[in-house]
């Protein structure tokens, strides 16, 4: 399947010079690039089940709770 894409002239640049001194193709470079954030932001599910922890731990946790008076504490 072809995608096309439009970037900026620099960016453009950047990855041809890229692909130049690592010795791929533009084309391979982009599909690594597509490939690499599908992998790390896909996982959509894991991320909302995490933050959903986060979140109910924040909501039972007192954070104006009293520090201990730690005046007389000697190591």
């Amino acid at each position: 399947m072809a995608i096309g894409v439009r970037v900026e002239p620099e960016l453009e640049q950047q990855l041809d010079q890229l692909a130049e001194r690592i010795g791929k193709s533009r084309s391979a470079c982009v599909r690594e690039a597509i490939a690499q954030y599908v992998q790390r932001f896909g996982q959509n599910d894991e991320a909302l089940r995490q933050s959903t922890l986060i979140a109910e731990h924040a909501r039972q946790t007192n954070w104006s709770e009293q520090v201990p008076d730690w005046s007389d504490w000697t190591a």
